[in-house]
């Protein structure tokens, strides 16, 4: 058995785009938390900024699953990446708080377009496993967030911020050609030019097909680890501060983590090819809600090893959780892949969004150990019912 799991064609192209974009982005947004801090920025304005990148993604997600009927997926992926790279240099030029909030927003759009719009190429295809396909896309995110953080670290020391900002937009300007010239001939065909009153048609179905118990509680369980994901993708950084850690202890252990979490993928993505989409969403809650609790209890005594441990299931647990929801809609939505891929992006950001906005509002009172906990009970907890619910179900069915 290869160790390398298989890949097919158009996943391998759009999970390229996804990297180089996170690539891009994360050679600054690892950063981004201590560059809003150092410019007077309180943990709410940090909350904040976050809630406006991901909040934008969600209510857009529905428009740019419109455009993917009229417009080929592939030049609204390119478009969307160049987006980011209008963020970067926003970040160099942006003159006062509202324009910078401006920003932000563009951020979001541009992550709904390109989200989206991959999200349907991936399920608009005919994919032998679409766990797998989705646990590849989801993986580039990992593989960038390896190396870039170093990278960027290098910039900022000897270039300061402006200096890691300018490299991420022509990283970005690039990709944006590359996303487009590898998958246009894949995507030719997909901008079917619907009318929108036969999407609304489109969505009502999918709505209908999401309010089913079988699907919707799978997805909510899927919408909570993603909570605790867009808290620790806001505020993480800092919990590493609070624990008086450096900036170069900071850097060593998240470019250790993601070096060791790729050979790991790899492992993930073959086992998540083996189950059904529901039992991924199960098990993945539940592994990222156990270590998050362990976190949360012993967040005063953790040395580097262990934390990094604890880290490193949570991120795995993350990975199996999200490729079974994009799964799951994938197959229940198989026919309205637009429709599905707007959906699917609409839970991300707004998970993410509800993490970054409550965070920034409880952390003093309630501190980061508590937060921790009780986070990842309720997800534990979700996720152990989901299991028991698809046992039972299983077991009704034969």
């Amino acid at each position: 058995m290869p160790f390398i799991p298989k890949i097919e064609k158009i996943t391998r192209d759009a999970s390229l785009s996804h990297f180089f974009l996170m690539f891009g982005y994360k050679l600054y947004s690892f950063y981004f938390p201590l560059f809003l801090v150092a410019k007077s920025f309180s943990l709410p304005q940090v909350g904040y900024a976050n809630f406006l990148i991901y909040l934008p993604i969600a209510i857009f997600a529905p428009l740019a699953g419109f455009l993917n009927h009229k417009i080929n997926p592939a030049i609204l992926s390119a478009v969307g990446i160049f987006g980011y790279g209008i963020h970067a240099l926003g970040m160099i030029i942006f003159p006062n708080l509202p324009v910078f909030y401006l920003f932000q927003i563009i951020l979001g759009i541009s992550a709904s377009l390109f989200f989206v719009s991959s999200r349907a190429i991936l399920m608009g295809s005919k994919l032998e496993n679409y766990d797998r396909a989705f646990a590849w896309f989801y993986s580039a995110n990992s593989y960038a967030a390896a190396i870039a953080p170093a990278v960027g670290a290098l910039f900022i020391w000897k270039f300061g911020f402006a200096g890691v900002f300018i490299l991420s937009l022509a990283i970005q300007v690039i990709n944006s050609v590359f996303c487009f010239s590898r998958l246009k001939k894949h995507t030719s065909q997909m901008a079917d030019g619907l009318k929108i009153k036969q999407q609304n048609k489109n969505y009502r179905f999918a709505l209908s097909e999401l309010k089913q118990k079988n699907t919707f509680s799978f997805v909510f369980i899927s919408f909570l680890v993603l909570v605790l994901a867009g808290f620790n993708n806001s505020f993480f950084v800092l919990f590493l501060k609070n624990l008086n850690w450096s900036q170069n202890q900071i850097l060593i252990f998240n470019s250790l983590l993601y070096l060791v979490f790729l050979p790991l993928s790899f492992w993930v993505i073959k086992q998540v090819a083996r189950f059904k989409s529901e039992t991924n969403i199960s098990w993945g809650s539940q592994v990222a809600g156990f270590f998050s609790v362990v976190l949360g209890g012993l967040s005063t005594i953790l040395n580097f090893s262990s934390l990094f441990l604890i880290t490193l299931g949570t991120s795995i647990g993350g990975l199996i959780a999200e490729a079974g929801r994009s799964g799951l809609l994938s197959l229940k939505l198989k026919k309205y892949p637009e429709e599905s891929a707007a959906i699917d992006t609409i839970f991300a950001p707004l998970a993410t969004a509800a993490g970054s906005i409550i965070g920034g509002l409880i952390i003093l009172p309630l501190g980061y150990s508590l937060i921790f906990v009780i986070s990842g009970l309720t997800i534990f907890l979700s996720g152990t019912f989901g299991f028991l619910f698809q046992r039972r179900r299983d077991g009704l069915s034969n």
